[in-house]
């Protein structure tokens, strides 16, 4: 288990959309599944849990100044989410994509990851899930070292790192690691959950607002992470008062 940092403060802000689903309504259904019942809670990690978008947009500025390639970066911040070569294909052609994306990947360590944040409400909403006594997996589409490397930065109190996956693919480390709920804030997020047969809980945090997630088929639709311990909390007493 990564140890958290007492000393890191969450930084930055994140301009919230409207408050999405009243959580309140949902709470007594979701309690009342089995499979959320004692089971792990996962998390995505970019605008679920860590604010990378000045961090991505300075990698993306750096390769722009070093390849001499015009990047609209806020047109990439826009877009987080996806494996980094989706992204990398809209600015380099097909045979140039494989070396950017390694490029990238060597600076992310000393260019990105000192300038991520946490996301507002993370910490609570990890406490939260470890006061009930369950453990915290965090699976992202980052690669696998900085997915670690971020997660180590941000001194997350988390029992299992997983990176490399992106959408349903996700779905097979969320089995294996027996997560019931997958909290995250891309539609990529939602289908993440469904492979897994896990509750699919958004977050109106990045790209897509809380009507996009709800359309798109989330269980339970919250404005941010500030919430998801108020709605962990009533799923709870639903369970105990079912149970």
């Amino acid at each position: 288990m990564l140890e958290p940092d007492a000393t890191r403060e969450a930084g930055g802000t994140r301009p919230g959309p409207e408050a999405g689903r009243d959580p309140g309504p949902l709470a007594e259904a979701v309690a009342a599944l089995p499979d959320l019942d004692g089971r792990a809670v996962g998390f995505d990690l970019d605008l679920t849990l860590a604010d990378t978008r000045v961090a991505i947009g300075a990698v993306y500025a750096a390769l722009a100044a070093e390849t001499g390639v015009p990047i609209d970066v806020d047109a990439v911040v826009s877009r987080i989410g996806p494996p980094l070569e989706t992204e990398l294909a809209y600015w380099f052609p097909p045979g140039r994509v494989p070396a950017m994306a390694d490029r990238y990947r060597a600076m992310y360590a000393d260019v990105a990851v000192p300038a991520t944040v946490l996301m507002p409400g993370a910490a609570e909403a990890l406490d939260a899930v470890r006061d009930r006594g369950s453990r915290v997996v965090v699976v992202s589409g980052k690669n696998q070292a900085d997915t670690e490397r971020t997660v180590a930065f941000l001194g997350l109190p988390v029992d299992e790192v997983v990176g490399g996956l992106f959408g349903a693919d996700k779905g097979s480390a969320l089995r294996l690691h027996g997560v019931g709920a997958y909290v995250g804030d891309h539609t990529g997020d939602v289908d993440a959950a469904r492979a897994a047969a896990a509750v699919a809980v958004g977050v109106a945090t990045g790209a897509f607002d809380a009507d996009a997630l709800r359309a798109y088929g989330a269980d339970v639709v919250l404005p941010d992470l500030l919430a998801f311990p108020g709605w962990l909390g009533a799923v709870g007493d639903g369970a105990a008062r079912t149970g």
